[in-house]
């Protein structure tokens, strides 16, 4: 009898107790895991993923040409944690004739409620309330003191009418909003009907929102689309959040608008690096609310 050939599988970071369950009972398969919480580092990378036949990777994992060369012949498929694929190299992976995995719609309610609780926070002004109770702000009530701005009768506008962009304006309707504005590659008729959303230009968009909630995948022809141009387009009382990706927005331009006053404040679960460094002009502004990214825990089913 010929020896069973195990097909070796990368795991680039701890995953789930399920997926290790399902990649457990594949028989054929030989797991390698880089244990640890942590981004794997690039040698470690490419020495884990020589002679591959699977890899299974996070959006922190860039799967460049120099990872598919380390990785060689024997790699037939790639399947990311993610939504998203920027972190993929697409075309060259087609070219080889590999397979490509994600995960649409795994955390699309976990984002979407994250997306809501940063608006939220944001226009609310929690991070300057819960501050003003620790360092001694808080003295008695006032009736103007840190005011918000309400999603009552309020216009949003959404950056990406995908399965995330739906899920948050699902969320945000029973609030009161008026009126949904949405922007992207081509209108969503279908998609809009269920919230009345206007498709609009990103100009337009911009300029009527009241709350702006950035959605969309990062691609050449969204990266750097929320810039000095976009934010000056927008209200003085305009709220700003971004829960796609960090390239969508040209933080100096954002800093700038939030510094100057020209738009009310932002929440940020996204940056450019990830982690943003401590020292960032963005974490000195009491306006501007910034979370790491987190995926949530799916409810029990």
């Amino acid at each position: 009898m010929r020896p069973v050939l195990l097909m070796k599988v990368f795991v680039t970071r701890r995953i789930p107790p399920e997926g290790r369950a399902a990649l457990a009972r594949a028989a054929d398969c030989e797991v390698e895991q880089w244990d640890s919480d942590e981004p794997i580092p690039i040698k470690e990378l490419e020495r884990g993923v020589a002679g591959a036949h699977g890899l299974l990777c996070l959006l922190s994992d860039r799967v460049d040409k120099r990872i598919l060369d380390a990785a060689g012949a024997n790699l037939k498929v790639i399947s990311t944690l993610s939504v998203g694929v920027d972190h993929l190299a697409l075309d060259e992976i087609k070219k080889r004739g590999i397979r490509v995995g994600y995960t649409p719609d795994v955390l699309t309610d976990a984002t979407a409620e994250l997306a809501v609780s940063l608006l939220l926070t944001t226009c609310r002004r929690l991070p300057e309330a819960i501050e003003e109770v620790k360092n001694g702000g808080w003295t008695s009530w006032k009736p103007l003191w840190l005011c918000g701005y309400g999603l009552t009768q309020s216009t949003v506008g959404i950056v990406g009418l995908g399965r995330i962009g739906q899920a948050i304006a699902r969320r945000l309707k029973p609030f009161g909003v008026q009126r949904f504005l949405y922007t992207g590659r081509q209108p969503r008729p279908e998609e809009a009907a269920e919230f009345q959303a206007e498709f609009v230009s990103t100009p337009e968009l911009a300029a009527q929102s009241d709350f702006i909630v950035v959605a969309c995948s990062l691609t050449p022809a969204t990266k750097g689309l929320c810039n000095k141009d976009f934010f000056q387009k927008m209200k003085e009382t305009a709220v700003f959040v971004n829960i796609s990706r960090g390239d969508v927005v040209n933080q100096d331009d954002l800093y700038q608008a939030l510094a100057s006053g020209q738009i009310a404040a932002a929440g940020l679960d996204v940056t450019t690096p990830e982690p943003l460094p401590t020292n960032h002009p963005l974490l000195t502004l009491k306006n501007c609310g910034i979370t790491p990214r987190t995926s949530g825990k799916p409810a029990p089913a």
